[in-house]
């Protein structure tokens, strides 16, 4: 394969709304500056998806610290990546009688059953990830669905393989339809692709949960399909590119020469790492995971006292090598914003 330049910096600036990397001065902050005082004594849970995925693991750590700040108590269930421990974690919440619940990263739609039982018990929910609509009144008697703009970020990481290889790309999507936020982003990853000139060679369809056993194999049939064809992997996640790696390497391909990986979120830290690096992964779309963390905390007081929620989404920004050069030895994206005062200001703490 042709050497590719990993270097590149891909700026998107009207999209990232002034937090995008490599620019990282401390920006305004653009969140809500008004809203009810803190609520005293109230525990909260978290029903995590998987807290193997580095994202649901960063928002996990944002809510825990926004809850130490806020003055509430926090108890994390972890579904361990499958419908079943989901279920399982969300009855088990149920069962704790907390003051509120709150859902990280998986689809409400998949667990409507045992959803409606946390509604019908009147125990507030807000989201991270929990379906397509952001925002206020998500579906599923859900609160709150905290997330970056989903497409914005596919269009990102999509652009950014066109400006990368130019029009003669071929791209392998990888997705998991468990999730329909994940397949709206594939299908968008495509779009754009597609629109741009470039051609998608495969729309893979692959768990995240099982990634750890299926990419390793994947990679190596993929590579043996398409060979020198297959010039870029888009994944809607991350995770999937924690185990591309050591099949390409395995196959005697270096990071510069092989597929060039880019995913539309969430920017963990394991993949800060792989960009800082040169391994196996060239950006990410991240998301301001602790941000987001304090801002689930924030709609939850909103949600226990009958207030209004605030309908703040936060922007994506575009991590790439260069970028990550001057951030120093961090492997997570915290924008350089006030949001912990902000947050701190409204509660009144």
């Amino acid at each position: 394969m042709q050497k590719r330049n990993f270097l590149k910096t891909v700026l998107a600036t009207t999209m990232l709304a002034g937090i995008g990397l490599p620019a990282f001065a401390e920006t305004a902050w653009d969140g809500p500056t008004a809203g009810p005082a803190a609520a005293d004594g109230k525990t909260i849970v978290v029903v995590a998806a998987d807290l193997k995925n580095g994202g649901i693991l960063g928002v996990t750590n944002g809510v825990e610290e926004a809850a130490d700040k806020i003055g509430w108590e926090v108890r994390v269930l972890d579904g361990a990546g499958s419908i079943q421990g989901r279920t399982a974690a969300i009855g088990q919440a149920l069962a704790l009688q907390p003051d509120g619940i709150v859902i990280n990263g998986f689809d409400a739609v998949e667990q409507q059953a045992a959803l409606e039982g946390v509604a019908t018990a009147k125990i507030p929910m807000v989201a991270w990830h929990s379906g397509p609509k952001i925002g206020c009144d998500a579906p599923g008697g859900i609160y709150a669905n905290i997330s970056t703009d989903a497409m914005t970020v596919s269009e990102v990481a999509a652009n950014w393989a066109i400006e990368d290889g130019g029009k003669d790309i071929g791209v392998i999507i990888f997705t998991d339809s468990t999730y329909q936020i994940a397949i709206d982003k594939a299908d968008r990853l495509k779009e754009t692709v597609e629109a741009a000139g470039g051609k998608v060679l495969e729309y893979v369809d692959t768990p995240i949960a099982d990634t750890s056993t299926r990419m390793g194999p994947l990679t190596t049939s993929l590579l043996q399909k398409y060979g020198d064809s297959w010039t870029h992997a888009l994944a809607i996640n991350d995770l999937y590119f924690d185990f591309m790696g050591p099949a390409l390497a395995s196959a005697g391909i270096s990071a510069a020469d092989g597929p060039q990986a880019g995913s539309a979120g969430d920017g963990s830290e394991a993949a800060f790492q792989r960009i800082r690096t040169g391994g196996y992964q060239t950006i990410t779309v991240a998301e301001p995971l602790n941000l987001q963390g304090w801002q689930l905390v924030d709609e939850l007081n909103r949600a226990v006292q009958g207030e209004a929620c605030s309908g703040y989404i936060t922007s994506p920004a575009l991590v790439t090598q260069s970028g990550l050069e001057k951030m120093g030895d961090s492997n997570s994206f915290d924008p350089d914003t006030p949001y912990r005062e902000a947050y701190s200001a409204i509660w009144g703490k």
